[in-house]
């Protein structure tokens, strides 16, 4: 019977020691020094944990934001391309195809875009659609600002003839 009652108050004291928070693994400082620590561990490691989940979203938001400019460039480029040889508003109608890219893919994803179509000056018969914006930040840190500026371009598509030259656009 003394054994049995021993055995229970064993398994009663572990019970109640695990409900404590001690798992009866390794040694406890006498008097309890350690109590605590998971709370102080929990104080410094919480603040670099939100840092590596804010910094994942961020890394995120740039590339897609990067990856939208980048099809909307190539978008605008297109369009400049297919109308640069016959009409003379290409550059709106390039700006207006890179614009709905914007607006479709992320439209508060990039932060005051500008579009810039233009021709190339050192070649004539290449176009060049330009888009640059900022990016929507995490981080309340000021100072920190995040762009991004992506460019496509190309030559520009047009009949040449049998015989004609090639960059003599009908």
């Amino acid at each position: 019977m003394g054994r049995t009652t021993g055995a229970l108050r064993h398994a009663v004291r572990r019970r109640l020691d695990a409900a404590q928070g001690d798992s009866g693994v390794g040694s406890r400082a006498p008097g309890g020094a350690d109590r605590g620590m998971t709370a102080i561990e929990f104080v410094f490691l919480t603040p670099v944990l939100f840092f590596m989940i804010f910094a994942t979203v961020q890394f995120g938001m740039f590339y897609f934001a990067e990856h939208v400019a980048q099809a909307a460039a190539r978008a605008g480029a297109r369009k400049a391309r297919d109308e640069a040889a016959t009409n003379q508003d290409w550059q709106g109608d390039a700006h207006d195809a890179a614009s709905s890219y914007i607006s479709q893919l992320g439209p508060s994803l990039l932060l005051g875009p500008r579009i810039e179509a233009a021709k190339d000056p050192g070649d004539a018969n290449m176009v060049r659609v330009r888009v640059r914006a900022g990016v929507p930040s995490v981080f309340p840190f000021p100072g920190v600002k995040f762009h991004v500026d992506e460019t496509s371009q190309g030559p520009i598509e047009c009949f040449v003839p049998d015989g004609g030259r090639v960059g003599q656009c009908e």
